[in-house]
């Protein structure tokens, strides 16, 4: 074994193994794969610098191990050395995509890395799979920041779009804006921003990995008005904020709760043009967040009382609609009115290639 992999840098491609690793799985030798990916994560693991070799290969025996059938356990076995919390996300999701609930007992099991736990049960949640796991007495779930989560999808969520895994990709779809157009002409009601470092955080939770592993950006922004605002006086006032990425703003459509949640996780999720994303466990909490934030609930409310603030709020949508957006692939334009028409939050986000 230490053989294949101090040699895998001087390789000109990885097809001979992971041919081999295939051979291996068909013939029930799934053990032998798993002793490969530990090998393999022993002599490169996180190195920023680990030749493509390595990860080309790696990334075929995890997906090998959490896609076939019958090799769970030897995943598990596997994800219990190599994995970091990214690994985790990743392999959680292979699993749910692969496995639709059933024979995943090792993988939520106690020997199971907790953070493979906590991300496969919120991957199985979004594809709205059986979950048998009662963790409420363990500590680390307590205070673990996916334990903040539902177990089962609110009807904010609705039915989420999940990527769909095979052997050699994936794919899944990317949310679509649904607005309806509102005219102007209303009386724009002074603005008085309120925004907080921890107001803009949160507001921007869904697409920080956007601006951070990406080449994106994002403005986020609280107000306080000093009237009620209605919806013919939205673009209005949008447009007199002051804020670069809606000078200029050309449209702006009354959207839903439902199709702003999912806007955010599409975001979280499947990330930008450069950034992978946070997959789906993360994806979720992240989407929360950001929806949270928009709405004015109370920070470290349960869901229920987020979601009610979120059905409360009238929200509006203009993604693309000035020319501070890209309007390549990944725009993202969210404002949210409280019911008594006395607060404004906005985002904006936008990535290119």
């Amino acid at each position: 074994m230490n053989a294949i992999v101090s040699g895998l840098a001087e390789t000109e491609n990885v097809a001979a193994l992971c041919s081999l690793a295939d051979q291996r799985v068909e013939a029930g030798d799934a053990a032998f794969v798993a002793d490969l990916g530990i090998a393999l994560w022993r002599r490169y693991g996180d190195e920023p610098g680990a030749p493509w070799q390595y990860r080309s290969a790696f990334d075929h025996v995890v997906r090998l191990l959490t896609l076939s059938p019958g090799t769970v356990g030897e995943a598990v076995l596997m994800l219990s050395v190599t994995a970091n919390h990214r690994q985790c996300r990743y392999a959680a999701a292979l699993l749910a995509s692969a496995h639709a609930g059933v024979g995943l007992a090792d993988a939520l099991g106690a020997a199971a890395p907790q953070e493979l736990r906590a991300c496969l049960l919120h991957e199985l949640v979004l594809r709205r799979l059986p979950v048998e796991a009662d963790w409420t007495d363990e500590p680390w779930w307590r205070e673990h920041p996916l334990a903040w989560l539902p177990a089962a999808l609110t009807p904010l969520e609705q039915w989420p779009e999940v990527p769909r895994y095979g052997f050699n990709g994936s794919g899944v779809g990317l949310p679509s804006q649904v607005s309806v157009a509102v005219g102007g002409g209303g009386a724009v009601p002074p603005a008085l921003e309120t925004t907080s470092q921890a107001d803009a955080a949160a507001i921007q939770a869904a697409v920080l990995n956007w601006t951070v592993k990406s080449n994106g950006r994002s403005q986020a922004r609280t107000y306080e008005l000093g009237a009620r605002l209605r919806p013919d006086a939205v673009a209005g006032t949008l447009r007199g904020l002051g804020l670069e990425s809606l000078q200029g703003l050309d449209g702006v459509g009354s959207g839903t709760p439902e199709n702003a949640w999912e806007q955010l996780f599409g975001a979280a999720r499947s990330g930008g043009a450069y950034s992978s994303g946070e997959l789906g466990a993360y994806g979720r909490l992240a989407a929360w967040q950001s929806v949270a934030a928009l709405a004015g609930a109370r920070t470290g409310a349960p869901i229920s009382e987020v979601e009610a603030a979120v059905q409360a709020c009238a929200w509006y949508s203009f993604a693309g609609a000035s020319d501070w957006f890209q309007r390549v692939a990944w725009d993202i334009g969210l404002a949210a009115v409280s019911p008594d028409g006395r607060r404004l939050a906005v985002l904006t986000a936008t990535d290119t290639d």
